[in-house]
């Protein structure tokens, strides 16, 4: 019995080794044609918002819950004008703005950030993805009570925050969609003290909620 396992032990290695490599496999498979992959559901964002762009805290307290906008960042490229694509999910219009307490404030805020094919790769809560196109409004993913908001700098995170942030008005909730000219680049990214890697020319889709200013 002993020799029949250990002559069984050769084809159980063969199968794990298949299985690792087919994780492996189809874990590369997910970033192929990256760039492209990345360019056309921008386009795609891009063709559904249409002209409806976003340039004073006026327009932006007239966005249409569930509606695309298109709001200009600062990044700086060959490209020309650049913007983050937003989303308002739920409004707010007692809530204070950033605009209007510096561009140096810092913010309390549940995100949920992931790739154009639905994975995570950062937040504090879990939100909506990429992949839902048919957000409900309201909202029926939020925050729990076991889920804790990180502070940020509104200047010191990627352009397209940056410039949505601005917009925001407290205890409202955006989907934001930041081609790579206003995010990390078409360079593999990775934050200091982190293990994990944004792949070059990514677009960012965070599910954000403002909650308060920090201190």
């Amino acid at each position: 019995m002993r020799r029949l396992s250990l002559l069984f032990l050769p084809f159980v290695w063969l199968l794990a080794g298949i299985f690792v490599s087919c994780e492996e496999s189809e874990e590369a498979g997910k970033y192929d044609n990256w760039q492209e992959r990345n360019k056309m559901f921008v386009d795609s964002i891009k063709t559904s918002t249409g002209e409806n762009y976003v340039f004073t805290a006026e327009a932006a307290d007239a966005m249409e819950l569930g509606k695309l906008y298109a709001i200009q960042t600062t990044a700086s490229t060959s490209d020309g004008a650049q913007y983050v694509y937003c989303r308002k999910l739920v409004k707010n219009d007692a809530g204070e703005r950033p605009l209007y307490a510096g561009y140096h404030s810092k913010v309390n805020a549940f995100y949920y950030g992931t790739y154009i094919n639905g994975d995570k790769f950062d937040g504090n809560f879990t939100g909506y993805s990429a992949q839902d196109r048919a957000i409900p409004v309201p909202p029926a993913k939020a925050p729990t009570d076991f889920d804790a908001y990180s502070a940020f700098e509104v200047s010191k995170v990627v352009a397209g925050w940056t410039a949505a942030l601005q917009f925001m008005r407290m205890g409202e909730r955006w989907m934001l969609y930041i081609p790579w000219q206003s995010g990390y680049g078409t360079s593999n990214y990775t934050s200091q003290g982190s293990t994990k890697t944004i792949p070059g020319y990514s677009v960012l889709t965070f599910d954000v909620q403002l909650v308060s200013f920090a201190k």
